[in-house]
């Protein structure tokens, strides 16, 4: 799938190299929407779709626009920035910064977002607030005095996953940093803690019956309007950062994977198996 590399590219070239407005921005997502969905042509997973936006001001949030329905990240994206901005009446030159859910997540995904927010941020000469992926999920659950598991699919039984808290100041803390992890390893974690847990993410959808049977300690399932990726949490996560000087150019920011895509997979184990053959 070596076209993601080119959305990619095309993005971010005609973001920065076009005149900086959300108004000439919409056509390119009906440009290489079609590529994208070719991915996923076949199957619906949870998440698959998730496209959001928000606007936040001075802890006031002033809009936030959320699908996860059909639609892919290339056609979604860019035409929801651009009613988001005209709807609030939002000028670029009141951006402070760019938050990005900055992985793990799709690889598809993320290059299309990470690509618009490179494009911008260099456009408007603004910084870019990198988010982790799971510490926005984490938000999603502001307060709570249980243990916070987000747990996103990666397929092959296993999860994206970290473990986090609020502690006495409501400041999130990072207990275990995000990780590639298998599932039935993390529920025999969660046991062996034996803290109350709350569990958030697209990976409920997938592990609900897996979690009901092994779980042991005790657990409960954030429901639905709290279970998905947020841009309103993400915005929140981003704006503690930012007043912790935690923020990049644009040129130096890169997403997140984790792990390599299953194409970048395939192929190094093809070229192993080549030089195998040739030893």
């Amino acid at each position: 799938v070596d076209h993601r590399r080119d959305v990619e590219l095309r993005f971010e070239v005609l973001a920065v190299l076009g005149e900086p407005r959300l108004e000439i921005l919409p056509g390119i997502g009906k440009e290489i929407g079609g590529e994208a969905k070719e991915v996923h042509r076949h199957r619906r997973v949870p998440g698959q779709y998730f496209v959001g936006a928000a606007v936040v001001e001075d802890d006031v949030l002033i809009a936030e626009y959320t699908t996860d329905y059909k639609k892919t990240h290339s056609q979604a994206l860019l035409p929801m920035l651009d009613e988001i901005v005209k709807m609030t009446e939002t000028d670029k030159e009141s951006f402070d910064a760019l938050a990005v859910a900055a992985g793990p997540g799709s690889f598809t995904g993320l290059r299309i977002g990470s690509a618009t927010v490179k494009g911008l941020a260099l456009a408007w000469n603004i910084p870019v607030i990198a988010v982790p992926t799971l510490e926005g999920l984490a938000y999603n659950v502001w307060g709570t005095d249980r243990l916070i598991c987000p747990i996103m699919d990666a397929r092959r039984k296993q999860v994206y996953t970290g473990l986090y808290s609020f502690n006495s100041d409501d400041r999130l803390e990072t207990i275990m940093d995000q990780t590639p992890m298998d599932i039935a390893y993390l529920i025999d974690q969660l046991n062996e803690r034996g803290e109350k847990v709350i569990f958030v993410g697209d990976g409920i959808d997938v592990y609900a019956d897996v979690l009901k049977e092994k779980m042991t300690a005790d657990y409960a399932f954030a429901p639905a309007h709290m279970n998905k990726q947020r841009a309103g949490s993400v915005a929140a996560a981003a704006q503690v950062r930012y007043a912790a000087g935690q923020y990049e150019e644009g040129d130096t920011f890169a997403p997140e994977y984790l792990r390599q895509s299953q194409a970048e997979r395939e192929r190094a184990e093809k070229a192993k198996l080549e030089n195998d053959g040739h030893e």
